[in-house]
């Protein structure tokens, strides 16, 4: 696994799936206590469709965690010197590193899951002249209205004993996480610290380039946001932002990672459909 050392000097391993001939490059940026070795489904469609895939393990998460934390797998999701802002910046290095390797002609789309869709927000802020489009999913408008800092499984608890039911109406996919050693299901304010966990709190910038496309993808069953959030965020993007292609496809009873739900076929297609309209050559 490729890697590359940031400027705390933690290792930042890293994965790329490409295709040849591709007709954009997508970074994939994951949620907490994850990583990328979950979106192996999401990973294929994208090749199959034409699309080259970058993803890294985020500080405290999937290899690089392994290491940084010295195998100690109860240490996993904890960011470790530099926190969330060394974290965020390492994102963004890593865009660097895909757009050095593919080339600056190539589209980067930078896709991000959750608090992978938050670090997305920021960097969409912050570099939007970096981003040639970028997706949201299972994400929320970044404010303490609209966006649920507490226990999100409270409402699925009945359904199961995992603590993970809120993730998929599948239930295999909450097993799945409960049983995979890379993943924790330690909160984010336990795990961040309440001053890093206010740190992803925020709206979007004015002023974004306007032709910059958008695609938000939530389920209506998603206990961090949902549909009312959602459309906040869209509507935020439209008028305070100033984007002219913003899409937002909520998927009825679905809850929070849509790329692992029981329709998941149907929300990988979506994507490359909206994909394809952007960025695909006849």
């Amino acid at each position: 696994m490729p890697i590359f050392t940031d400027d705390h000097g933690v290792r930042i391993h890293y994965e790329s799936w490409r295709v040849p001939e591709p007709v954009a490059v997508v970074q994939l940026v994951h949620g907490v206590g994850e990583h990328i070795g979950r979106y192996g489904a999401l990973v294929a469609a994208l090749n199959e469709a034409g699309y080259s895939v970058w993803a890294d393990d985020h500080r405290g998460h999937g290899q690089t965690g392994f290491e940084q934390h010295g195998g100690d797998l109860d240490r996993m999701g904890r960011l470790g010197p530099g926190g969330l802002r060394a974290t965020i910046d390492d994102v963004h290095r890593f865009s660097g590193i895909i757009r050095e390797t593919e080339g600056p002609d190539l589209p980067l789309v930078l896709l991000g899951h959750s608090w992978g869709s938050l670090i997305a927000q920021i960097l969409l802020n912050r570099h939007p002249a970096d981003y040639d489009a970028v997706v949201l999913t299972g994400t929320a408008h970044r404010t303490l209205r609209d966006m649920d800092a507490g226990d999100l499984n409270r409402r699925h608890k009945h359904l199961g004993d995992t603590g993970m039911e809120w993730l998929s109406r599948d239930p295999e996919v909450a097993k799945a996480f409960v049983a995979d050693p890379y993943t924790t299901s330690t909160p984010l304010r336990e795990l961040f610290g309440i001053v890093d966990a206010s740190r992803l709190l925020g709206r979007p910038a004015r002023g974004l380039p306007a032709e910059l496309p958008v695609l938000i993808m939530v389920g209506s069953d998603d206990t961090l946001g949902g549909e009312r959030s959602a459309v906040k965020l869209a509507q935020a993007y439209a008028r305070r932002s100033g984007l002219a292609d913003v899409t937002l496809i909520v998927y009825p009873e679905a809850r929070h990672e849509v790329f692992n739900e029981t329709n998941q076929e149907e929300v990988r297609a979506d994507l490359v459909h909206w994909l394809d309209e952007r960025f695909a050559v006849d």
